[in-house]
């Protein structure tokens, strides 16, 4: 009788559990109810929010490392740094080398591109600018790109664009020449 009420104990505990869970995950990340679904959902939330910390971390350390205010009118273009993505600020090391990718950041934005199978994976991370996202989605279009996929995370002042595109037949870029692309729409915005 025992093993009975220990395991109703461990079962109540469990869904208990799960329900605080599926209380602190937005709903989106959550398609269905069952206990499956619900610790999928924790684990892709959790993965952004340790994106989203790597990157405000990144973002403290550079501010340490140039005391620079922002990009001034004459100088945007010095502040963006393509380079190859082998220590992103994303956290994704362990997917670097199934992918090919690039990292453009500012002081403004930091802009990761990468290729995943047919599509492109973009994240933008930024201060939270209002109409942002539809600039960016305006220069993907402009460039041939069609919008799979739009995931949006923000914790107070800091804003996660992370984007799932198809590339359009007629487009020629890069990887760098999209990250610059997309990292102009931000410098814009500083300059104006």
């Amino acid at each position: 009788m025992s093993h009975i009420v220990v395991e109703r104990k461990r079962r109540r505990q469990m869904n208990e559990h799960l329900k605080v869970l599926r209380s602190l995950t937005p709903c989106f990340y959550i398609k269905r109810g069952d206990q499956a679904s619900i610790i999928g959902g924790v684990i892709e939330f959790i993965k952004e929010l340790c994106q989203v910390l790597q990157a405000l971390e990144s973002k403290k350390r550079r501010k340490s490392l140039s005391p620079s205010p922002g990009p001034s009118p004459s100088t945007p273009r010095t502040l963006l740094q393509p380079t190859l993505q082998l220590d992103s600020p994303f956290g994704n090391g362990a997917d670097s080398s199934k992918e090919l990718g690039v990292s453009c950041n500012s002081s403004v934005a930091d802009v990761e591109v990468k290729i995943s199978g047919p599509n492109v994976i973009l994240k933008v991370i930024s201060h939270r600018i209002p109409g942002q996202v539809a600039k960016i989605i305006t220069v993907l279009e402009r460039l041939s790109f069609e919008v799979l996929h739009l995931n949006i995370s923000s914790m107070e002042d800091t804003v996660l664009y992370h984007f799932v595109v198809k590339i359009g037949l007629e487009c020629q870029l890069s990887l760098e020449e999209l990250a610059m692309e997309i990292q102009k729409s931000f410098c814009l915005d500083a300059v104006n």
